[in-house]
């Protein structure tokens, strides 16, 4: 029999995984070329040509005892010091390896901050659409899920239900921008009226509230827009980051988390976060993808193609009469369902070949995610599929 915690988790797989697979179980019929899957947000863009000449150039150069090795629970000490001063750089922060924590991509780097700082029915409260393993990251540590009801106008937080919901038990709030799964762009001014309700309420229950910011698509940035960088704005702040999009490497697991300085009982939490590293199980990040990245940090993935695809498919929607924000950042575009059931509309979609995640799977019902992580080959040729289906839904299309 499986434990109590792992009923929930079973019971509800993650309908991306689904998707996926019903996705090739119509290829297996109608052939892979006539099959649009935008279930998965696995990027499509292959990592620059750097990456893999820095895995040669360090394989063929490095000490392979240290290249295959164990590293310190925290990293190599001096990829975190060269990758403090390149985002000091960027950002104008004043970083050093000790605020660095190497981690096994933004899912690792998420649970050991988790596992560091809840107790016991702990809440972390979270904004809608959100990705809903967050849920079982926070379980998986006796916490307790607060949601925060979208504001389907634009999508930024409800800032006014967000600070009604603050309790003495609220412990941490956790943001993704860049969004998945709608794109949106957390604006400066929506960054600093949380900061500033948090303060308000740290003062009033006396104890501290962390702000989490998880920031795989912190490079995916459209229309050059600004993604703010949160510690500048709020002192109690994790940072946890993934190359996963910005380099094209979700398989190879590789991220880090920033505890600033100025985060109270900083030292301490950077040492039960290192630690929490070890017992989760993960020791390490990968010894040869720390080495990789730091040869590599002037690097990007070239985002004309999800440029592309993004302003395709979403001047092509909405002409067919569906409803959608523009998106600013990530790759997915976050569509209001033309019923109210998402999940039938994802059933009906499944006619045509065209496969979404519900966006009852985001905790927000109504909508459906597409990922326009694919090829643009395959998004055009996808274009008449969604004509056939609008066509089910609306009348007179232009």
């Amino acid at each position: 029999m499986i434990s109590k915690k792992m009923k929930g988790p079973v019971a509800n797989n993650s309908a991306v995984k689904e998707m996926f697979e019903e996705g090739k179980r119509l290829e297996k019929i109608y052939g892979k070329e006539n099959v649009y899957d935008f279930s998965l947000g696995n990027p499509s863009i292959p990592a620059p040509k750097k990456v893999n000449e820095a895995i040669k150039e360090i394989i063929e150069n490095d000490d392979p005892l240290e290249v295959h090795g164990y590293t310190n629970n925290a990293g190599f000490e001096d990829i975190r010091e060269i990758l403090a001063k390149s985002i000091n750089k960027r950002f104008n922060t004043n970083f050093n390896k000790e605020n660095f924590i190497m981690t096994v991509g933004a899912a690792s780097g998420l649970n050991i901050v988790f596992k560091s700082i809840l107790n016991p029915e702990d809440e972390v409260i979270v904004f809608a659409p959100y990705f809903m393993e967050y849920n079982n990251y926070i379980n998986g540590y006796d916490g307790k899920v607060v949601t925060i009801s979208p504001n389907i106008t634009t999508f930024q937080p409800n800032l006014d239900e967000f600070k009604k919901k603050i309790t003495p038990q609220t412990k941490a709030v956790l943001i993704n921008t860049p969004n998945n799964p709608t794109g949106v762009i957390y604006s400066e001014n929506t960054i600093k009226e949380i900061a500033n309700i948090l303060e308000e309420k740290e003062k009033e229950y006396n104890h501290e509230i962390f702000l989490i910011s998880d920031e795989p698509y912190r490079e995916l940035a459209f229309d050059n827009k600004n993604v703010p960088f949160i510690t500048k704005y709020y002192k109690n702040t994790f940072i946890v980051y993934s190359y996963s999009k910005s380099l094209s490497l979700p398989g190879e697991r590789i991220g880090y988390v920033i505890v600033p300085d100025e985060m109270e009982d900083s030292k301490t939490i950077q040492t039960a976060i290192t630690i929490a590293n070890r017992i989760i199980g993960c020791v390490n990040a990968p010894s040869l993808m720390q080495k990789v990245i730091v040869k590599c940090l002037d690097e990007q993935i070239d985002l004309h193609t999800y440029n592309y695809n993004r302003q395709l498919l979403y001047n092509s929607l909405t002409k067919l009469g569906f409803e959608c924000v523009k998106p600013e950042g990530a790759f997915y575009l976050f569509v209001k369902s033309p019923i109210n059931d998402d999940k039938e509309f994802c059933k009906h979609a499944k006619k045509f070949n065209l496969l979404f995640v519900p966006g009852t799977s985001f905790a927000c019902p109504g909508y459906v995610r597409i990922a326009y992580c694919v090829s643009s080959e395959m998004l055009e040729k996808s274009l008449d599929a969604f004509k056939k289906l609008a066509d089910t839904y609306f009348d007179k299309l232009t």
